[in-house]
């Protein structure tokens, strides 16, 4: 599943699933005209799989603005008890920012998508 805005400002965002766990994959920058459709993104995906782990990789995520840390620490208090959330950040543009504001205390963050997976497979629960 793909949900793209081909438009200047544009976000892809891409669905894959991993067993049970859910892979929101983010390309592009994430600022306020691309925000809302990350939320619509994440809505979506908790709507149509109410997966028991959903992370958010950010691995191809240029700039992130302060909305779009905001959007994920919404998220991350959205989801249901059911569901463990997940944030891949792995640079200067996306992790300084959440660990700098202390966002790594709300949410968990993983450099990559490989470990994020294996930490959230229903066997390591």
């Amino acid at each position: 599943m793909t949900i793209d805005d081909a438009g200047a400002g544009s976000l892809e965002v891409s669905v894959t699933q991993h067993e049970e766990t859910i892979v929101l994959s983010v390309r592009g920058e994430v600022d306020l005209v691309t925000a809302p459709q990350l939320t619509e993104s994440i809505d979506a995906v908790l709507a149509e799989h109410a997966p028991p782990a959903l992370i958010i990789d950010l691995t191809d995520v240029p700039f992130l603005a302060s909305v779009g840390m905001t959007v994920l620490l919404d998220a991350s208090r959205r989801v249901t008890d059911a569901t463990e959330f997940a944030v891949v950040a792995d640079g200067p543009t996306t992790a300084r920012p959440l660990t700098l504001l202390g966002l790594d205390q709300e949410m968990t963050l993983y450099t990559d998508v490989a470990t994020a997976v294996a930490a959230l497979s229903p066997t390591e629960r």
